[in-house]
């Protein structure tokens, strides 16, 4: 049997713990709220500057918080990308962590921290860096330098570097509670 240098077994791991955390996080997908995407966006912060105009970007600083229906993000400042349309096409925050949540079709809370989160809006596409981690309440959690999460299928990929592994833990599926044991009747009387 031949053996593979460790810096190719460490690849290998990595590569097959993405592999399992894309196709297990798929097998039961947790789909954010489409109905989020067609809700205003509302932004609140201590500092704003810039404008909504085509292809700009505006900064806001000192606690902000970005909601649109159930999809809330916050951190310590973030720049808002407008397209040629003038609509929010992408949005940055980085924090002491940045912090991103969202309910997913089944009203079950998804939620991710990072340094700095990158939300593609017109994608629905969340790239975590920095000591990134993502938890799907009831599902389970993955943690890593950098975990990109797409709002609408619910794929995630990992990197890190550090020890070089992505983390990941899985829940079991709630099993339904087991029906009570059915009480046998008494034999009539006389009977034996």
């Amino acid at each position: 049997m031949m053996s593979m240098p460790p810096s190719r077994r460490a690849s290998a791991r990595s590569a097959l713990a993405v592999a399992v955390l894309v196709g297990l996080l798929a097998a039961q997908p947790a789909l954010a709220k489409k109905s989020d995407r067609q809700q205003e966006m509302h932004i609140a912060a201590k500092n704003f500057d810039g404008f909504q105009k085509p292809n700009s970007v505006s900064t806001l600083t000192g606690n902000v918080v970005i909601s649109q229906g159930t999809l809330k993000a916050s951190g310590a400042q973030a720049k808002v990308y407008f397209d040629a349309d003038s609509q929010i096409s992408r949005v940055v925050i980085t924090g002491s962590p940045a912090h991103l949540e969202q309910l997913d079709e089944n009203n079950n809370l998804v939620l991710g921290d990072a340094a700095t989160l990158d939300y593609d809006n017109l994608k629905g596409i969340a790239v975590l860096n920095g000591n990134a981690s993502v938890t799907q309440k009831g599902r389970g959690d993955a943690r890593g330098d950098k975990l990109t999460y797409n709002t609408e299928t619910s794929e995630m990929t990992g990197e890190s570097a550090g020890d070089g592994l992505v983390h990941m833990t899985f829940k079991p599926k709630p099993q339904p509670a087991a029906p009570a044991p059915a009480k046998s009747s008494p034999a009539p009387q006389g009977q034996p």
